[in-house]
């Protein structure tokens, strides 16, 4: 039987309940057998971001996946440095499982850039690429070379930057992530 691999590769600046529901969503919709989230070093999409430190990303995800034997954080990317090509992190995959299906969970609104990523034609033919659309956006199919398909899963219109924004303005974030992420943020002071 082929082993089912979903990677989930993001800022996770912080991760929140729409990550964890779309985690949820790819293992039962894929019937994945792991997961792994990959936070960015740093993403090409985002050249002037900077992102909190990564060992504060990686705590946080590591808080927010206890729980769940079926999800691994992987810190390949922050080990690499740099700017962060998917590529490379397939291409480790591909060595690391092979025979692997191997399922690459993408933003919808990236989708379509998809053959101008690095080395796009190896990496259509590494992985297929599930979408995932935030709430009244429409589903994305990738474009050829790339094979895909969309998530349906739970949405929950919550971003990363929306939850920078509150704790900047001194307003709660309960809800939007786990509680001892939630936690771990207000005792270690981050995105103030």
């Amino acid at each position: 039987m082929l082993l089912k691999i979903g990677l989930f590769g993001g800022s996770f600046d912080p991760v929140h309940l729409g990550h964890l529901l779309v985690a949820q969503a790819a293992r039962e919709e894929l019937a994945l057998d792991r997961l792994f989230l990959i936070p960015a070093a740093q993403s090409p999409f985002k050249p002037n971001g900077r992102p909190a430190p990564g060992h504060e990303r990686i705590r946080l995800l590591r808080l927010a996946l206890a729980g769940r034997p079926w999800c691994e954080v992987d810190e390949q990317e922050l080990v690499r440095g740099g700017v962060s090509y998917t590529v490379d992190t397939l291409r480790e995959y591909a060595r690391r499982f092979p025979g692997a299906e191997l399922f690459y969970l993408i933003g919808a609104d990236n989708t379509p850039t998809l053959p101008q990523w690095r080395d796009a034609e190896e990496l259509a033919s590494l992985a297929e690429f599930i979408t995932v659309s935030r709430p009244g956006e429409p589903d994305v199919t990738p474009p050829p070379p790339f094979r895909g398909r969309s998530l349906r899963g739970f949405q929950l219109g919550v971003s990363s930057s929306e939850i920078r924004t509150r704790i900047k303005a001194a307003l709660p974030i309960d809800h939007l992530v786990p509680p001892a992420v939630a936690e771990a943020i207000r005792n270690n002071r981050l995105y103030l």
